[in-house]
Formats: structure tokens, sequence, C-alpha cells
């Protein structure tokens, strides 16, 4: 069994499969006897989770980018400090269901704000943490929208417009190509099986590394 544990993070727009694939994720590695800790962004802790109700709040219209920014870094820093330093230190595996790419793709890409900025911001907040593999699940804005429409409900940042979805969309494209030994860009187009098998054999070898 590995000393250290394994940070997998998982990216995408919403709709785009990643909720099924997590499940995954946690259900193949238990399988290979590893102690798995799940988690979410923002939120994941009593505080993270009461950041992410300010951040999705349909009624926060008013909410400036940078603020928006902050308040995503700041639950990060609590998940960081409560959860996931600590459980990777014990040798477990944890899955996040987003990470800082979020950040980049959603504030820098989608909003405009700084990439620069952005790094020098979270550089604080993850305290040296980064993840051992990043799933990007590739699907088109327009594809992962019609997905979502079977929510009855969408929080604020669902309710955006979708060239706000698109400029995200190629901020995940733009930190694939550029992080591509830690982003593996999953088809998310095709069936839950097929997208399970591409996920499995980077399991495997990202297994095989931390032996």
């Amino acid at each position: 069994m590995m000393k250290k544990g394994i940070f997998i993070t998982v990216e995408g727009i919403d709709g785009s499969g990643k909720t099924t694939q997590i499940n995954f994720i946690k259900n193949y590695m238990e399988e290979k006897g590893y102690s798995v800790v799940l988690t979410r962004e923002p939120g994941g802790t009593k505080i993270g989770e009461k950041i992410r109700a300010i951040i999705l709040d349909p009624e926060n219209k008013e909410m400036d980018s940078i603020t928006e920014m902050l308040l995503y870094a700041s639950a990060r820093a609590q998940l960081i400090s409560e959860l996931i330093k600590s459980a990777i230190d014990e040798g477990k595996v944890v899955i996040c269901d987003r990470f800082v790419d979020s950040s980049f793709a959603y504030q820098g890409y989608g909003r405009g704000i700084d990439i620069e900025l952005i790094t020098r911001v979270n550089d604080i907040a993850i305290r040296g943490i980064k993840p051992d593999i990043t799933f990007w699940f590739d699907i088109p804005p327009e594809d992962a929208l019609k997905r979502r429409k079977t929510s009855s409900s969408s929080d604020r940042i669902e309710r955006e417009k979708i060239d706000f979805y698109n400029r995200v969309y190629d901020g995940y494209s733009i930190l694939a190509k550029t992080y591509p030994e830690r982003i593996k860009r999953i088809d998310a187009t095709r069936d839950i099986e097929q997208v399970s098998m591409d996920i499995k054999i980077w399991l495997d070898k990202i297994i095989n590394r931390a032996l």
C-alpha cells in the first residue's frame, strides 16, 4: 500500500456527467483496497458549505467577480486545511469534484480575471497541495445545457448565458493543452461505460505510479 495518498480532481461544465463518473472512481479505488475520501468545491466542510450557499444563491446577482474568486479560494483553503491535506498524509485517495482549475476556467476565462492574480491567490489557499491527476470531462456547452434542463432549479452560476460557458469551455481546453501530464481529457459525449473505461486506464497508471 502507498505511503502517501492520491489526489484526484474532476473538472467540467455542469451537465458533463461528472457525478456519475466520480462514483465510478470511488467504487473502483475502494475495490482496489484504498480508503477513499469524496469531497467537492466549493464546500466539503461546514464553513465551505456556507460559503457555497453564498456563491450559488441566485439572489446574489450583484456579486463582484473578484468577490466570487476570493470566496472560492477561501472555501478551498478551508477544505485543504480541514480535510484534503490530512487525508493525503494518511495515505488515502481523495476525489474532489472541482479544484483550482475551476477558478481558472470560470473566474479567469469566464469572468476575465487575470490568470496571474488567480494563481497568486490560490497559491496561498492550496499550501502546495496539487492534484496527481485531473479528469476533464469534455462536452460542448450546448450539449451540457441540454442535459441540465432536466433539473427543476438552477443556481447563480448555472443561470449564466451560453457565451459565458463557451469562454469557460475554451479555458478548460487551454488548461488541458498546457498541462497534459496532469489533465486528462475525457470525451464525455459518449456512453457512460465508454467514459468509465477511459478513466479506469488512467487510474491503473496512477496506482502503479504510487506503489
